[in-house]
């Protein structure tokens, strides 16, 4: 599949708040999934570096941009249709199904290996997906940048514990 092949047509209101909110609520649910259950006593017992932050910083973080990513995506899926629009929605729903499966490899798997390595594939993929955003409507590839910041982040966390273990 190609955003030349594509075919979306703009959507309503209540149509395009369903579709932006799905992915975006099963990669969260995925991730609470991996994660949950999994976080003790496994990712307690691992070295971590200094600038770990204490883990109830991420529930409000994680919440914060995730309605951030379903907004962004929602006002793409508003938009007119046409190549660059379709081309932000196939980097958006790359980038959520990386996102989910990032908690998977790392906290499913208990793999800083393979949660690093897709880390790296989704901190590329949302740089793409901003980039695509942006020639769809400037306010949503906007608010899409806290979200890389995270993961930049969250990047550079992943791969000081792999580092340390």
């Amino acid at each position: 599949m190609t955003p030349e092949t594509l075919s979306l047509r703009p959507m309503g209101k209540i149509p395009a708040a369903l579709a932006a909110i799905a992915p975006v609520a099963a990669a969260a649910v995925i991730g609470n999934v991996a994660t949950l259950p999994n976080i003790a006593p496994w990712y307690e017992g691992l070295a971590k570096p200094p600038f770990n932050p204490p883990n109830g910083v991420f529930g409000p973080v994680w919440t914060l941009l995730y309605i951030l990513m379903a907004w962004a995506f929602y006002r793409v899926l508003r938009s007119p249709e046409g190549v660059p629009r379709r081309r932000a929605i196939l980097f958006f729903l790359v980038q959520i199904t990386l996102n989910a499966a990032w908690s998977v490899a790392f906290f499913g798997l208990h793999s800083p290996t393979a949660g690093l390595v897709v880390i790296l594939l989704l901190v590329t993929v949302i740089a793409a997906t901003i980039h695509a955003f942006l020639a769809v409507d400037r306010i949503a590839g906007g608010a899409l940048v806290p979200y890389l910041g995270w993961v930049a982040f969250a990047t550079l966390l992943n791969a000081s514990i792999w580092w340390l273990n």
